[in-house]
């Protein structure tokens, strides 16, 4: 496994690691987490893969400057790391904030993009009213009196009741609170339904039948401007199946990758 800085203007940095070496899979993480998100994800995927991930604007290990952040900066800022990463004809899982960092990357780079995994996510999420509803809100008293309500919308009942969910809060609350609201700002900001139905290239949505934040529907409701997509339902999970049904995202995402040829 390497890891890699890749530097910004103003003086960011994206924080990236790239592990084996085969047909490359990129992976964007959702608001409020960081890389670390894929990790019961990664035993479970084929080892003839390149495995890229990178800590979006905000989070995890990447700069956090002052909100707001435009989409548009958080598509750049993967299309850097991946010419600096040198992959061409990727497939790119995103989810959640990450699927819609993905469908832009595909619109504007398709030599670096061949296919789509776009999970739990949509070409718009919520409106703008709502966002800076929420953004006022955090700004005002921070992400820790919401983490109850975030973490809730995240996972399915069960998950929460009988798994522990300590590890995403402390992933939640140790985002900077510019990081966070950067990106919620970016959300705000974005309807990829016209440029989204332009995309002609394998894609795969995923959804979570106890998603709160981007429910079935409207995951398929993005599916369905891209000829040819396919979609899938998992069963009793949340906003993050990668982190409640690792093993059986897994096998959804290895099925597709071997359905376009990728691996």
């Amino acid at each position: 496994m390497s890891e890699h800085i890749i530097d910004r203007p103003q003086g960011q940095q994206i924080f990236c690691k790239s592990q084996g070496e085969g047909a490359p899979l990129v992976l964007l993480h959702g608001l409020g987490t960081h890389m670390g998100i894929w990790d019961e994800l990664l035993p479970h995927l084929p080892p003839n893969l390149r495995i890229i991930r990178c800590d979006i604007r905000g989070h995890g290990r990447s700069s956090s400057p002052d909100a707001p952040y435009s989409m548009g900066q958080l598509i750049s800022d993967i299309e850097a790391a991946l010419d600096h990463l040198l992959p061409r004809d990727a497939v790119v899982l995103g989810t959640s904030i990450g699927g819609m960092i993905a469908q832009g990357l595909a619109v504007k780079r398709l030599d670096l993009v061949r296919g789509l995994i776009l999970s739990n996510t949509a070409a718009k999420i919520g409106n703008a009213d709502h966002w800076q509803d929420q953004i006022d809100a955090y700004r005002t008293y921070g992400l820790r009196s919401s983490a109850d309500s975030i973490l809730q919308k995240w996972f399915s009942r069960d998950y929460a009741m009988f798994n522990q969910t300590c590890n995403f809060r402390h992933m939640l609350l140790s985002t900077p609170l510019e990081g966070y609201l950067g990106c919620c700002h970016a959300i705000k900001g974005t309807d990829f339904y016209t440029p989204t139905s332009g995309l002609r290239l394998p894609t795969l949505g995923i959804a979570g039948s106890e998603d709160q934040v981007t429910p079935p529907d409207l995951v398929r409701e993005t599916l369905d401007v891209i000829p040819g997509s396919k979609f899938h339902l998992m069963r009793r999970v949340g906003h993050l199946p990668c982190v409640e049904a690792p093993e059986a995202y897994a096998e959804v995402i290895t099925q597709f990758l071997k359905n376009i040829g990728h691996i």
